[in-house]
């Protein structure tokens, strides 16, 4: 069953952008079909395959975002993330800066959808294969 302790164990494992491909594996391997993370504050809402939702606290505070959202800002943010330059904290600061809102990460179709605060698509990245164990 999934729980907000599963998720948090799970991600505890991640240290960089870098270790995202592997999460979102383990998190498919627990029943997860998609969450949504909320840059204005840090709360996650988990969906689970079978429909179950859990829905995690705020981890900070508010941030403001900008608008309008600027893609080519966030496609800077995800790539040096993603080479480990920035810790999350960073990363959710600049992606508010970009004009992110949320992002949706769908683990079924392995994509990040980054959404504005109008709900419209800012940019959709693939999620590479972590590989096998």
């Amino acid at each position: 069953m999934l729980t907000l302790e599963i998720i948090a164990q799970t991600h505890a494992k991640v240290k960089s952008g870098a270790d995202f491909p592997r999460y979102v594996q383990d998190l498919k391997a627990l029943g997860m079909s998609h969450y949504d993370f909320y840059v204005t504050d840090g709360h996650s809402e988990y969906f689970s395959v079978d429909g179950t939702r859990l829905d995690a606290p705020a981890k900070y505070e508010t941030k403001t975002i900008t608008s309008p959202a600027n893609a080519n800002a966030l496609r800077h943010t995800i790539t040096i993330h993603q080479q480990g330059q920035t810790d999350f904290l960073t990363f959710c600061q600049q992606a508010a800066d970009a004009g992110v809102q949320y992002w949706r990460t769908d683990i079924v179709n392995l994509k990040c959808i980054y959404l504005d605060s109008t709900g419209q698509d800012i940019l959709i990245e693939p999620i590479p294969d972590a590989g096998p164990y």
